[in-house]
């Protein structure tokens, strides 16, 4: 089963606010999720990004890809940075 991070689009229309949540890449875009990881409002200034850090760790760590927008908001976040270096510790290198 392949898992997916990516955003879960919330809000009403023209007010957009995503859910960022752990998919089996195999459901539907609105489909059920595995875990809530987040939220992401782009609306707001600056944009309200709050992620469970260690919840997106465990995930990316069991082999969970993410999307190209939840890893750009990832790597502003320095998530990305906290996962590489964990990997690589666990790694043994």
């Amino acid at each position: 089963m392949a898992i997916r991070i990516r955003l879960l689009r919330m809000g009403s229309k023209k007010r957009p606010s995503y859910r960022v949540v752990a998919v089996d890449s195999r459901s539907k875009p609105q489909g059920p999720y595995l875990e809530m990881l987040g939220h992401y409002n782009p609306l707001r200034e600056p944009p309200i990004v709050k992620l469970d850090e260690e919840k997106i760790i465990k995930w990316l760590l069991n082999g969970a890809q993410p999307s190209e927008t939840v890893l750009s908001l990832l790597k502003k976040e320095g998530i990305w940075d906290k996962f590489l270096q964990r990997k690589q510790a666990l790694s043994g290198g």
